[in-house]
């Protein structure tokens, strides 16, 4: 046997080992999967560094965690009542729709079952269009092409929320359901006037492709305030100035990103997983993984928490003092 074949067969064995479900690996090692999102999200990168602490950490013997890309939030959710994952990052308002079985969760087995273990920092609805298209707020959508992100992510659930605050619907445009990644051939070439995006700021889908012949799209404060209003975990925000060349603060909305689990995962591992995101080391790589990683803090753990912890992130909390009486149960 070659040298060359030899090293073909290793690649395939640990590709095999990588994707082959956590139960059905050999000996001591364990996986746990955690559900990001897209690759140029804020997910993904986030997710990728608290994989390594988590492995780096040594929380549990053989335990090796590893970030897996994904179509975002409600995807996440549904892999976590799948067992396809055992963490997910998930919006906010995605966690309290599962929580009470509607939208995108309606009849879905296993939804309710997830708590949280973390909130991690605000996620912001950023509207990137082509300058030329005149599309100068969301009611310019009509007869445009836009794409609103994927099925299955957290983006198109607050998309049709906002859509239909301007009394639009998907009738009313064009619209396309890529991730953000792959829009930017379609935008340059004008086959796209536009794509949504909600992701911690700055997103590096939007820092990719952003310069003079782009802007961002408003979401007004007074829309913002009525989406509140009936939609628990949104919240009226803003893009900071120079978050993108150019460009002053945009008003928009935004939810928190939590990390979440399944109520039935062991107590004992979930509290050493939740130490393990909150100790020095892990917050240190987090801020060198992407900007926003320096909102992640523990003194916001707890912040826009929309379903009940599990009970070994709540232990963790106890704790260290951190746990405010009116968290749900």
């Amino acid at each position: 046997m070659t040298t060359l074949t030899v090293m073909r067969l290793l690649i395939l064995m640990a590709i095999a080992a990588f994707c082959a479900p956590s139960s059905a690996l050999s000996g001591d090692v364990r996986l746990l999967r955690i559900g990001t999102g897209g690759l140029l999200g804020v997910y993904y990168p986030i997710g990728k560094a608290l994989a390594e602490s988590i492995t780096g950490a040594s929380i549990a013997s053989g335990l090796v965690a590893v970030a897996q890309t994904s179509g975002g939030s409600v995807a996440n959710v549904r892999a976590l009542a799948a067992g396809e994952i055992e963490v997910g990052l998930v919006q906010a308002d995605s966690a309290h729709s599962a929580l009470r079985g509607e939208g995108p969760f309606a009849s879905v087995d296993g939804v309710s079952e997830i708590r949280a273990v973390a909130s991690l920092y605000p996620e912001r609805l950023q509207i990137v269009t082509r300058r030329d298209a005149g599309i100068t707020g969301v009611p310019d959508f009509r007869g445009k092409s836009v794409s609103l992100d994927v099925t299955g992510s957290g983006t198109l659930v607050i998309m049709r929320i906002v859509l239909a605050a301007y009394g639009l619907t998907e009738e009313d445009f064009q619209p396309v359901y890529l991730k953000p990644e792959f829009t930017r051939e379609w935008l340059a070439q004008g086959r796209l006037q536009g794509f949504c995006l909600m992701a911690g700021t700055p997103a590096k889908a939007v820092q990719d492709i952003f310069g003079d012949e782009h802007s961002l799209v408003p979401i007004s404060p007074e829309i913002a305030r009525e989406i509140a209003q009936k939609h628990p975990y949104l919240a009226a925000g803003v893009i900071p100035a120079w978050t993108y060349p150019g460009v002053q603060d945009t008003p928009t909305i935004e939810v928190r990103a939590l990390l979440v689990v399944r109520a039935d995962m062991d107590e004992a591992l979930v509290h050493d997983i939740t130490a393990a995101v909150w100790n020095e080391r892990t917050l240190g790589t987090l801020r060198e993984a992407h900007a926003q990683g320096r909102f992640i803090a523990p003194n916001t753990a707890l912040t826009g928490l929309s379903i009940p912890l599990h009970e070994g992130a709540r232990r963790y909390y106890e704790e260290q003092g951190l746990l405010p009486g009116d968290v749900a149960p």
